[in-house]
């Protein structure tokens, strides 16, 4: 016979066995067409993640280079840097050594910053006692009592050092330096310089009723500082004269008295702020620094230290934020005393004033009123351009945390503060700190070497606003940054209601635990000696040319920069684009002052987290294209082995009259073939259609790939029918179909799940085609699941992970979609098949007596064996799978792990309903004739 006659025989063959051919075709029209579709979609969706990925992965800068060794141990062995780590580093890279980076080919940018220490800022907060004066009164004393808080109101201190007004209608006598140095008297009269009641120092004197002086002392000059040892925390006496006309006179200045309309005493409020030194230009070039100026002027390359005329004082100019950053309150409550201490309070001495004052009755005059750091800091910060802003003697510097490991949580370990430390030795009575400094600490802290005999005092040139500077995406914000502090939310629904849904940050003790990033700023050649000295730079922030995101080129061009950094400089050299925020929990232990332990979650430094999430999306697009393509195949191998197995007579008598094997094996593969040729012009008539339809992008020429890939995957799956037919043997005929389990005893099969096992494992290849095609199913949904989790867990627990997996979702679900349904379809077929080859049994159970409803439930039982075997291996094997992906087990995997298994067993079911009413509808007699 030749070819076109064999060509003839299979056309005729596929119109006579049209069920079965359409069959075959529509199962190749639904995966080519899904697998042209999706996969085309899924390819988009990829090159839509990797374009997030280069679009936030760069943040301001590329390259960190730090000192040699200031690698911690953490960030080492786990790729974490936690935030604002800068603010513990000080110096250690040399002018020399910034200069060759400067030089290197390809960097962009390069930003010094020398992180000098901690100065304090002497805020205020002003407390308005106009209203409760009684101008009745001669005279009358207002305590204002201070309670300090942080932390989101968990630390409180009870300020027992409090705030007193003495406010009286006798003349006062105001002392003050004439221009000769010597003390003198608004009165004009000439007295001793001090009283020696008071200590030796300058007060005011009441004149009393009787014309007799009596000086009233405002504060003690040495010894009382306060219950923290603080200078600006000790109780202080304001000394006010209430004139006939209800206004106030609070001194003597420049030869005339200070008259107010208003009482409104100042309360002291001293913040510790972090001062950095940064080259302007490269600051401006970096983050556009100069470009957030709110007021007064940027820094200059020239600003330079100034001396103060004669003094012994050298200005530092410095470009102070327009916000502290600082989570401090202060309220403020004010009383009149009440009760003979308050005409007796004049010609006493401090130490007997100040018992009988803090012991004296009081009565309610005034609500209390609320006062922030903020407050504090605008005093002087914010108003204070051209003038003084901060002391420089001394500077603190913090070190590390030291972080012990708990069960997946960081611990924080407290460190010894030495109270000490703020204490300039040229003025050892006068210390000046933080009341937060007797918390708990977490940091050590040392004094700074001064870089001058001079004292040294901070002048605002400008202030500029953070809110200002170029913006970079939260999805690669760096912990690392110096401009934003950091910030820690509640990790847990107990720590989530002390903080009353709001995130813990930073206050003014350089000993805690978060730290405040550099609020003052000055320029390298700003600070006295800074650039003269060996290594005076902290870290340099090194932006490189020509890098647009995360793909092959930006990396590569990035790493030969840190390279040649390395190699130039031998200091660290961190490559930070692609980095991003990642949720570490960190258990606070409780402080001092009321303040609970915290369970908190703060956003540390994942390095090399964009690079991570692209070779995770290409493996993902690789699995996706894998699995469609392995369920076409398994599909259209189930479909092209059914036929052969249906004809196996036809083929035996072909080789009783000598047809050749070839001969037989061809006729099968003309079939095969001629189905996936129509096949794949269908789907690809129907995949631009359909893609527009799901709103989906598909080139026409992607379309029209969908003939090779039909033929590709018939031929393929037409393997094994092939070589099946072309082993045709003339025996083949009488064999049955069914075969017996080959058990020399078989199991007893006394109810339907029993006999349904049975039939199952007489058909085995065919019982393990389906539990395979279900099983990859049911195992890409587990691991769908799982790579949502994972990514929130390990790869993606990030915030740049984060967006990903919320782009790429749908697509996957479509992707799992087609493969799920192609698997049932799969079961359902091999299902129909078992029962055709079964026909004279189910003949001889319907002889018997069996109803069709029993006969049916019989099939969904066999359905439910093949789901419930392949369920339990596919979600194994998806959730195992998640391992490889995110390199962690994702939280809840036992969940994952029983829902999957429990809605492919179901699904099974449902497909095994389909043979089953097919089954109903065939009569006893068509059974019988068949066979």
């Amino acid at each position: 016979m030749m070819r076109s006659d064999v060509l003839r025989m299979a056309l005729a063959d596929m119109r006579r066995r049209r069920g079965r051919a359409l069959a075959l075709l529509l199962g190749l029209v639904v995966a080519t067409s899904g697998f042209i579709v999706l996969t085309s979609n899924t390819e988009t969706a990829r090159l839509e993640v990797i374009g997030t990925v280069h679009d936030s992965a760069r943040g301001a800068y590329d390259i960190l280079v730090r000192p040699a060794g200031a690698r911690t141990d953490l960030e080492t062995h786990s790729g974490l840097v936690r935030p604002n780590f800068l603010s513990g580093q000080y110096g250690g890279i040399s002018m020399a050594q910034y200069e060759r980076i400067r030089q290197i080919p390809g960097v962009s940018v390069a930003a010094p910053i020398a992180m000098i220490g901690y100065v304090t800022v002497s805020g205020s907060v002003r407390v308005d006692l106009t209203d409760l004066v009684d101008p009745d009164l001669t005279r009358q004393v207002f305590r204002i009592r201070l309670r300090w808080s942080a932390e989101r109101g968990l630390t409180v201190y009870d300020d027992d050092a409090s705030q007193f007004v003495y406010v009286t209608r006798r003349p006062v006598v105001w002392p003050f330096l004439g221009p000769d140095g010597q003390v003198e008297w608004s009165d004009g009269k000439s007295r001793p310089e001090t009283a020696p009641q008071c200590g030796g120092t300058l007060v005011p004197i009441e004149v009393q009723e009787d014309e007799s002086e009596r000086a009233v002392c405002e504060f003690a000059p040495e010894g009382e500082q306060g219950p923290l040892g603080n200078l600006e925390h000790r109780s202080v006496l304001r000394v006010v004269q209430l004139r006939p006309d209800n206004r106030f006179v609070e001194g003597y200045y420049n030869g005339q008295e200070v008259v107010r309309e208003r009482l409104i005493p100042s309360v002291y409020w001293p913040l510790s702020l972090l001062l950095a030194a940064v080259d302007p230009q490269a600051e401006a070039d970096l983050v556009g620094l100069d470009a957030a100026v709110t007021a007064g002027r940027y820094l200059s390359a020239e600003d330079r230290p100034t001396d103060l005329g004669t003094s012994l004082m050298t200005s530092v100019p410095v470009l102070a934020s327009s916000q502290p950053f600082l989570d401090e309150a202060l309220v403020a409550t004010p009383e009149r005393l009440v009760g003979p201490v308050v005409d007796s309070l004049a010609g006493r001495s401090w130490a007997e004033a100040w018992a009988a004052l803090e012991g004296a009755p009081a009565e309610a005059v005034g609500p209390a009123t609320t006062h922030t750091s903020r407050d504090a800091y605008a005093s002087v910060a914010l108003t204070g351009i051209g003038q003084q802003v901060a002391h420089l003697n001394p500077v603190i510097r913090s070190g590390d945390v030291e972080y012990a490991p708990g069960n997946g949580v960081l611990v924080p370990q407290p460190a010894t503060v030495d109270p000490a430390v703020f204490v300039d030795p040229r003025m050892p009575t006068a210390p000046s700190r933080p009341w937060l400094i007797a918390d708990r600490g977490f940091r050590p802290l040392d004094q700074a070497p001064s870089p001058a005999d001079r004292f040294l005092v901070a002048e605002a040139v400008g202030v500029f606003d953070p809110g200002r500077l170029r913006r970079f995406t939260e999805l690669s914000a760096l912990p690392l940054e110096t401009y934003f502090p950091p910030k820690a939310t509640g990790a847990d629904d107990r720590t989530r209601d002390l903080l009353d849904g709001l995130p813990l940050e930073p206050n003014s003790n350089p000993a805690g635990y978060l730290t405040s990033p550099p609020l003052l700023l000055t320029s390298l050649e700003g600070f006295p000696g800074l650039t003269s000295s060996p290594a005076p730079i902290s870290a340099i922030r090194v932006r490189v040319a020509g890098v647009t995101g995360v793909d092959d080129v930006s990396r590569e061009r990035v790493r030969l920069v840190a390279e040649a950094i390395a190699t130039a400089t031998g200091l660290d050299v961190d490559i930070t684009v692609g980095s991003s925020p990642a949720p570490q929990t960190v258990a606070l232990p409780a402080g001092e002052f009321g303040r609970p332990d915290l369970l908190l979650s703060e956003q540390w430094s994942v390095k090399g987290v964009a690079t991570q999430i692209v070779q995770a999306v290409d493996r993902k697009s690789l699995l996706m294209f894998g699995l469609i393509l392995v369920m076409c195949v398994l599909f259209v191998t189930n479909g092209a082995t059914a036929a052969v197995r249906e004809r196996r007579r036809e083929f035996a008598i072909l080789a009783c009259l000598g047809w050749p094997r070839s001969r037989i094996a061809g006729l099968v593969a003309i079939q095969v073939g001629t189905v996936a040729i129509v096949a794949g012009c269908v789907s690809g008539a129907l995949a631009l259609p359909l893609a527009r339809a799901l709103g989906m992008a598909l080139p026409p020429m992607r379309a029209a790939l969908a003939i090779p890939v039909a033929i590709l995957v018939a031929l393929s799956a037409a393997l094994r029918p092939v070589l099946l037919a072309a082993n045709s043997h003339p025996a083949t005929s009488l064999r049955p179909l069914a075969q017996p389990t080959g058990r020399r005893r078989p199991w007893p099969a006394r109810t339907i799940v029993g006999l349904a096992l049975t039939n199952l494992s007489r058909a085995r290849g065919r019982t393990a085609l389906a539990v395979a095609a279900l099983a990859m199913a049911v195992a890409a949904s587990a691991l769908l699941t799982s790579i949502t989790v994972g990514f929130h867990g390990s790869v993606t627990g990030s915030m740049l992970g984060d967006a990903v997996s919320l782009q790429v979702r749908g697509v996957d679900m479509l992707s799992v979609g087609v493969a799920v349904v192609l698997a049932l379809a799969v079961v359902a077929d091999v299902l129909y098949l078992n029962m055709r080859d079964r026909a004279n049994e189910f003949a001889v159970l319907a002889a018997a007596g069996w109803s069709p409803r029993a006969i049916a439930r019989l099939v969904v039982a066999e359905g439910v064996g093949i789901g419930l075997l392949a369920s339990i291996i596919g979600a194994a094997a998806g959730v195992a799978g998640t391992f490889a992906f995110a390199a962690t087990a994702p939280p809840g995997y036992l969940w994952v792990l029983a829902v999957t298994a429990v809605a492919g067993t179901v699904l099974a079911a449902l497909a095994a309903l389909v043979p089953a009413l097919v089954q109903r509808r065939i009569t006893l007699s068509t059974l019988l004739a068949e066979e």
